[in-house]
C-alpha cells in the first residue's frame, strides 16, 4: 500500500519529475536547493515532499536523480501506465488527442467519443472518432482508468454522469463548468478562461 501523501504534495511530485527531466545528462545527483530552484518551491517543502516517498536523499549529498526518477514514476502509476478516453472532439478535444505529452508520461488514449454525426467515423491522432454510445462498452474492453471531458459546458456534467457509471473513477474536465464530486471519484476542473483571468490580475498588478 502507497504511503498516504497530503493532496498538495501529490500536486508537486509531477512537477519534480518534470525539473528532473530538465537537468544535464551529466549530472547523476540532485540537491533539494536545485530542485528548489527549478521548481520555484521552498527547499524545506521539496525535502517535506520528497519525504513521503521514503528515505532517498542524503543531507550534504543530494538525491541520486536516476532513483528518484524511478520512484516518482512509481508513485504517479506511470510504470504502469493507464488507459484514457477523451470525450468532445471539437478543437480542444481534437489538440488533447494529438498531444504526445500524454503517452509520454504513461498515459494511453485509446479513444474520442463525440454526439456530432459529420465527426463520428472521421479520425483524429490516428484514432476513429466513435458515437458516446460505445463508451460503456469501450471502458470495459480496455479497462479505461481516466476520462477527459472537453465537451461545451452544457454537456458536461451530464458526460462525467456517463463516464461514472462505466466504472471510471478519475476525470479531468476541461469543460468551462464546475463538475459536482460524486463519491470516491477523483475530479480534476481546468478552466482555461479562469486561468488567463488570473493571468490578467496580474497584468495590472504584477507579482512582487
Amino acid at each position: 500500500m502507497k504511503n498516504k501523501i497530503p493532496p498538495a504534495s501529490v500536486e508537486r511530485l509531477p512537477l519534480y519529475l518534470s525539473c528532473l527531466g530538465d537537468l544535464s545528462a551529466e549530472k547523476s545527483r540532485v540537491s533539494s536547493e536545485k530542485l528548489s530552484s527549478l521548481a520555484k518551491v521552498n527547499s524545506a517543502q521539496v525535502r517535506r515532499d520528497l519525504s513521503y516517498l521514503g528515505t532517498l536523499g542524503t543531507r550534504g549529498v543530494g538525491y541520486e536523480i536516476t532513483t528518484l526518477k524511478n520512484r516518482l514514476e512509481i508513485e504517479l502509476g506511470l510504470v504502469k501506465g493507464w488507459n484514457t478516453i477523451i470525450v468532445g472532439v471539437g478543437n480542444l478535444g481534437s489538440a488533447l488527442a494529438q498531444y504526445d505529452g500524454f503517452r509520454e508520461k504513461g498515459f494511453g488514449v485509446v479513444g474520442l467519443y463525440d454526439v456530432d454525426p459529420k465527426k463520428i467515423s472521421s479520425q483524429v491522432a490516428g484514432l476513429v472518432i466513435k458515437s458516446t454510445e460505445e463508451i460503456e462498452e469501450d471502458c470495459k474492453k480496455y479497462k479505461v482508468a481516466i476520462g477527459i471531458i472537453a465537451t461545451p459546458a452544457e454537456f458536461a456534467q451530464e458526460t462525467a454522469n456517463s463516464l461514472i457509471a462505466c466504472g471510471i473513477q478519475s476525470i479531468l474536465n476541461f469543460a468551462p463548468f464546475r463538475l459536482q464530486n460524486i463519491g470516491n471519484v477523483n475530479i480534476r476542473n481546468v478552466d482555461l478562461s479562469q486561468e488567463l483571468q488570473v493571468l490578467s490580475y496580474y497584468l495590472d498588478s504584477p507579482p512582487v
